[in-house]
């Protein structure tokens, strides 16, 4: 008779397959489909009560991978049943790598069918070494969804920059390059690049260009007459596009820059609303001086649990914030590349949080500073991916313990 119910249940948009085994690997009932929706749920849930009655079985081990948000709604729903509350039930949310690793195992026999795959789930439940899914995580699921979103909207920004400097090269061909204004998309230079063709900026005054400058600035300039001299010099110099090119190319800058700035103020609402929910959530990550609120919710919203994690190494290695070896005989070599095989999101916050800590924490100013020093090459990228591992073990000392920052603090 089993003791414990292994289910291994094969998540898509449309449907849920479950195949159950016992400890022993014996599949306890033919494989079966259900609708991925509500009703589906239950039908499945009622089944596996059933199947646990006629087993007389009160453990139930529940396996999923974590396909993309195909299989969100149906892990709360397990979570939550209250139908499975009479029996101690371990929900799990397996990385579809080790499925897939795990799967490699059986050889090339095995066909690929959603039956199959929801057997090698089950399989690598009973085969172990695997971390439940916990209530605490569930906390910043939510949060995880809101910083998620943000890095999305941050790559969009990049991109439409990025398109609009191709058009900005077109439109006036020495801007970026001989660079009057620090920043090409702030305000002042965005209105100026809205308002001006070259023509026009070569044929107005220094004064009424300066003055333009001045009052889009907020008069935060002390040398807007040089800026508008600059940008006259640049003006001239810079290539002639005939009429249609011309036109085309205003066009298309015009709303690219639009696009650019409708991005900075869903970024800028979103970033109240992350602030707000980590106001929700026991943390004392921001206790760190230089370490922002956004950051920090990044940060907690891809660990979840941090109990997850048995020493800051296991959750460096999450982060993909490890170095290959290749070693072979008496020979080592120097130079190690980053894996940047784990989390992409928790690498992310964790390298901007460090960023941030290296010109306001003078801990981390000063580790910064060392690491910079030490080598000629990727000076800036290696020191600031070195102060986000640093980081790392500060993150997991402070999670753990629930202690507030007071400078160093040992994990």
């Amino acid at each position: 008779m089993a003791q414990v119910i292994f289910a291994g249940i094969d998540v898509s948009a449309s449907k849920l397959d479950i195949v159950c085994i016992d400890e022993n690997g014996n599949q306890l009932s033919p494989a079966r489909s259900f609708p991925n929706n509500a009703e589906g749920a239950n039908e499945l849930i009622n089944a596996l009560v059933s199947l646990a009655a006629k087993s007389n079985v009160s453990r139930l081990n529940l396996g999923l991978e974590a396909t993309s948000i195909f299989s969100i709604p149906l892990r709360d729903f397990l979570m939550d049943a209250p139908q499975l509350k009479p029996f101690s039930v371990q929900v799990y949310e397996i990385n579809p790598s080790l499925v897939a690793g795990f799967k490699k195992a059986f050889g090339s026999r095995l066909p690929k069918t959603d039956a199959i795959d929801a057997y090698i789930i089950a399989e690598r439940l009973r085969f172990g070494h695997l971390t439940p899914y916990s209530h605490e995580a569930s906390v910043t699921a939510p949060l995880r969804q809101l910083t998620r979103l943000r890095l999305h909207l941050v790559d969009l920004l990049v991109e439409e920059k990025n398109r609009a400097l191709n058009l900005l090269f077109l439109r006036f061909s020495n801007y970026k390059q001989d660079n009057p204004f620090s920043n090409a998309f702030g305000k002042a230079s965005v209105e100026v690049l809205k308002e001006f063709t070259p023509d026009e900026i070569a044929q107005i005054s220094v004064e009424e260009l300066a003055e333009f400058i001045q009052s889009h600035g907020k008069n935060r300039f002390a040398n807007s007459e040089e800026i508008a001299s600059a940008l006259k010099q640049a003006a001239r110099r810079a290539y002639r596009l005939n009429s249609k090119m011309q036109q085309a190319c205003e066009i298309a800058l015009s709303l690219t820059l639009q696009n650019i700035e409708h991005l900075k103020r869903q970024i800028k609402s979103l970033d109240k609303v992350i602030s707000r929910e980590l106001k929700a959530i026991p943390q004392t990550l921001t206790t760190v001086k230089g370490l922002g609120e956004v950051s920090a919710a990044g940060i907690i919203a891809e660990i979840g649990d941090i109990k997850r994690f048995k020493n800051e190494a296991s959750l460096a290695q999450y982060a993909g914030l490890t170095w290959t070896r290749y070693q072979s005989g008496d020979f080592d070599a120097e130079e190690r590349r980053l894996t940047k095989s784990g989390n992409k999101y928790l690498r992310y916050y964790l390298v901007m949080a460090a960023n941030s800590l290296r010109v306001h924490n003078e801990e981390y100013k000063a580790y910064y500073k060392t690491k910079y020093q030490e080598v000629q090459k990727h000076q800036h990228k290696r020191a600031l991916v070195l102060t986000a591992r640093k980081l790392v073990r500060l993150v997991f000392a402070l999670l753990s313990k629930g202690q507030i920052y007071k400078g160093t603090v040992r994990s």
